[in-house]
């Protein structure tokens, strides 16, 4: 009898910081399912929508191991295609996809893509804190438990908070920040950290596309003294073209792509060699299947990758992000994060990371499952989004 994709169905739990939404996919074999994560913490009401109102519907009665052929028609199902919230429900489903696969193989995913190109996959952790002394103390923890990989962060995402008495009169709601402070803060931090931990460990930041392009150039070139592993967004991706100047004038290693929807708008970007890493969220690219394609087009370019984890990414998503860099030779490094007991609970399977490195799991599959009878236990709550408006002092939107 033929094997088909019988049911969808979508999960959306919250056992710490952020909604995650997670994938069922339900086949015609007894007991043979797979999990992905199509977790999208800005829009996951859009995104639950596209999956049981469009997806589900257009995926039900297929072949579950025609993963390539289903991706592109559900793709181009509804004709205008790409975007965060398609994207996110199909790389839901193309996840969940693989892990079917690796089952039905009883190999974990990494040997279906070529077995494991590394040991263990590197990670980097962040370290953050008020004051560049600060975040080097905290970096110092850190270096402890065996990390060698460290994002430095002041205040994680902005650099120095404006005070009240800094806006202008009348200033709308917003996250408020000082871009020539964070050129001046930055530096010194890079200076703090090098001085407290040594020659030996790696040093990255991510600027979130919150500077101008020329501040940016400018502060790729200040911390680049400091042999950093790499300088995160330094530009948005309306202004791809100005990475030609930073590859002219600076030496500092880019990473880029953290906010790509469409795994088209790579294509210069690699073709031309204007960054060092790729940052990516493979479900934002719509899954497994378009990142592998991307990676390989990377290799060929000399660019390695980064995969996007933070503690929005549900630890399915973690689990396909281990087991792709497991498997693809131009892994550079891997974003991980410390997650919660309720997410081990939630998640059997969850791994972990020790002394700087986490390990792609040899069950079938992506090695991870979802505890559905638990999920009430963790209900999603709909808090306003904050941390996405961000302004300068006289009120003036800065896109992230």
């Amino acid at each position: 009898m033929p094997l088909r994709i019988t049911a969808v169905e979508t999960f959306v739990v919250q056992p710490w910081a952020w909604p995650l939404l997670v994938v069922r996919v339900r086949t015609s074999e007894p007991g043979l399912e797979g999990f992905g994560c199509a977790s999208y913490k800005h829009r996951w009401h859009a995104v639950r929508a596209a999956l049981d109102q469009h997806l589900a519907p257009f995926v039900i009665g297929k072949d579950p191991r025609h993963t390539e052929d289903l991706w592109q028609t559900a793709n181009v199902h509804g004709y205008w295609r790409n975007g965060p919230v398609l994207n996110s429900a199909l790389g839901g489903i193309d996840m969940a996809l693989w892990d079917i696969k690796g089952k039905l193989a009883n190999l974990p995913c990494h040997q279906l893509w070529g077995g494991p190109a590394r040991a263990g996959v590197p990670v980097y952790v962040t370290a953050h804190g008020k004051t560049p002394e600060a975040v080097a103390t905290n970096g110092r923890a850190l270096l402890e438990r065996g990390f060698r990989h460290l994002r430095i962060q002041l205040y994680c995402y902005e650099g120095m908070p404006l005070d009240a008495a800094t806006k202008a009169d009348g200033a709308p709601p917003g996250l408020y920040f000082d871009q020539r402070e964070r050129m001046h803060s930055v530096p010194k931090m890079f200076e703090a950290a090098r001085r407290e931990l040594g020659e030996s460990v790696e040093l990255l930041h991510d600027l979130h596309e919150r500077l101008a392009p020329t501040d940016a150039l400018w502060l790729a070139k200040a911390i680049e003294p400091y042999r950093p592993f790499f300088l995160e967004d330094p530009v948005a991706p309306e202004d791809l073209e100005w990475l030609a100047q930073f590859r002219a004038q600076t030496a500092t290693p880019l990473a880029l792509g953290e906010l790509f929807s469409n795994p088209a708008e790579f294509n210069r970007v690699v073709s031309q060699r204007w960054v060092d890493f790729i940052k990516v969220r493979h479900v934002r690219l719509g899954g497994v299947t378009p990142t592998l394609k991307l990676m390989h087009l990377a290799e060929a370019f000399g660019i390695r990758f980064c995969l996007h984890g933070p503690g929005d990414v549900s630890p399915i998503g973690a689990a396909a992000n281990i087991q792709l860099s497991t498997a693809l030779h131009n892994c550079g490094i891997l974003e991980w994060v410390f997650r919660p007991a309720a997410e081990a609970e939630l998640f059997p399977g969850l791994p972990e990371a020790r002394s700087g490195y986490v390990y792609a799991s040899d069950r079938p599959g992506l090695g991870i499952e979802f505890r559905d009878d638990l999920a009430a236990k963790f209900p999603p709550r709909d808090e306003p989004v904050t941390d996405t408006v961000t302004r300068l002092a006289d009120g003036t939107l800065w896109w992230p």
